[in-house]
């Protein structure tokens, strides 16, 4: 459609702004949506919709860690960061559930990595009066069932603190 004010070929004023709010309005539902998923995806009722992840999820509620979501400890907090990594790791446990990959998963490097950078981080006024940081490269490395209580036979997994 042709606007006479604007010459032939040119868009109607009225036009351009429907344009740009529509644009406006599908970018912030688009918006909305993705932080809503990615919210989502972070909870302990996501991961436990894996048959793979249902233990994991269990001990996790059971643990000191109860009120943290799976990813707070288990992917980057870096919004940039995180995106391709839940992504990968997303992945790589629908494969597991697929193949039918023996419990538990280990987490590769990348992923102990991250787990325990977050450690670090949400401990870090602990760890300033600790001198044995340096002994070994994971926490986990020491405390091993803070979170998933996992050296602890499934019948006798309890609230613990190592």
């Amino acid at each position: 459609m042709e606007d006479a004010r604007n010459g032939p070929g040119k868009k109607s004023g009225a036009r351009k702004w429907k344009w740009l709010f529509g644009g406006l309005v599908s970018g912030v539902v688009f918006s909305v949506a993705f932080a809503w998923g990615l919210n989502a995806t972070d909870q302990r009722q996501f991961c436990a919709s894996c048959h793979l992840m249902q233990e994991a999820a269990r001990t996790q509620k059971m643990g000191m860690h109860a009120n943290l979501t799976c990813n707070e400890c288990h992917a980057p907090h870096a919004l940039l960061a995180k995106i391709p990594f839940k992504a990968k790791a997303g992945a790589e446990d629908v494969w597991g559930n697929i193949v039918g990959k023996d419990l538990p998963i280990p987490p590769s490097k990348t992923q102990r990595d991250v787990i325990n950078q977050n450690c670090i981080a949400c401990h870090a006024m602990v760890n300033v009066k600790v001198a044995s940081m340096a002994v070994k490269p994971y926490c986990t490395d020491c405390h091993r069932s803070v979170a998933h209580m996992r050296l602890n036979p499934i019948s006798e997994r309890t609230v613990g603190y190592d």
